[in-house]
């Protein structure tokens, strides 16, 4: 049950981060639409929560692949070619969130819905693969981060020349 809630815990904190990037990205879209204003901007009223809600939604899509894809995998040990692959799949699976609210009766559609997903597809699977790639290079700096951090300590403690001999295979 442990194991269930921190993996619950970790999809949504994922969500979250990425949604704090689509509403960053998405509020930097309404600022230059402010500045600057133009039709293709104009097309959405509010860049934010329409960035932030894939985001999220994306972010625990990816989350759901890293754990079935990079099970028992630490990141140092994952490329991210691959993972921006499975970032991209991600976001795949959000550009379906359409259909599937057609599929429940909880949306009708004024497009073909074959449409939208097929238009939603690319952005959202590129959205992803960059986002995973990001999650990937954040993630290996918090690490180089620690480890620089823990050899403070390790320099501290010191090893003597017989410590120091069996250490190294008693060369």
């Amino acid at each position: 049950m442990k194991n269930l809630l921190r993996r619950i815990r970790g999809a949504l904190g994922m969500g979250l981060a990425w949604a704090a990037v689509g509403f960053l990205a998405g509020m930097g879209l309404e600022l230059i639409h402010n500045i600057w204003p133009n039709p293709i901007l104009a097309e959405v009223d509010i860049w934010p929560a329409a960035l932030a809600y894939p985001g999220f939604v994306g972010g625990i899509a990816f989350s759901a692949v890293l754990g079935i894809a990079g099970r028992r995998r630490r990141f140092d040990e994952l490329s991210l070619t691959r993972f921006a692959v499975w970032g991209a799949l991600g976001g795949a699976l959000v550009s379906l969130v359409p259909a599937a609210m057609v599929a429940l009766g909880l949306a009708t559609p004024n497009e073909s819905i074959v449409r939208i997903t097929l238009a939603l597809l690319g952005p959202f699977s590129i959205g992803g693969a960059v986002a995973a790639a990001g999650t990937l290079a954040l993630a290996r700096r918090a690490d180089d981060r620690e480890l620089l951090a823990e050899s403070d300590d390790v320099a501290e403690v010191g090893l003597d020349e017989a410590e120091l001999k069996e250490l190294l295979g008693g060369r």
